[in-house]
């Protein structure tokens, strides 16, 4: 069985994020045990754009911000996804982002 690569293992966290919740680079890198890989993070949901069942407009910075509404197709930004399942957005700034997080470590404790 192959190993698995990380940008595989980050498209399989972002899958398990629920609708109308957000997390951040950082928080999956330290989910993965690569606490200081949130670059590359942010690097995998860039190229995930072609995969709609990767949901990378759920993942944010670290204080909710849309740093990575840049890399999303202009007829679906990133705001416009989050708006649809109900998250707030202000000024680039998820609203309530300490109550919509999703820490993968808490959620997904076994």
């Amino acid at each position: 069985m192959a190993k698995q690569g990380f940008f595989e293992m980050v498209y399989e966290v972002a899958k398990l994020i629920p609708s109308g919740r957000v997390t951040s680079y950082g928080a999956i890198a330290n989910y993965l045990g690569s606490k200081g890989s949130a670059r590359m993070v942010g690097w995998a949901m860039n190229a995930s754009h072609n995969m709609p069942e990767v949901p990378a407009h759920r993942v944010v910075n670290r204080s909710g911000l849309l740093t990575g509404k840049h890399h999303f197709d202009a007829r679906n930004p990133m705001q416009e996804r989050l708006e649809t399942e109900g998250v707030e957005i202000i000024d680039n700034q998820i609203q309530h982002f300490d109550t919509l997080f999703w820490d993968p470590i808490i959620e997904l404790e076994l």
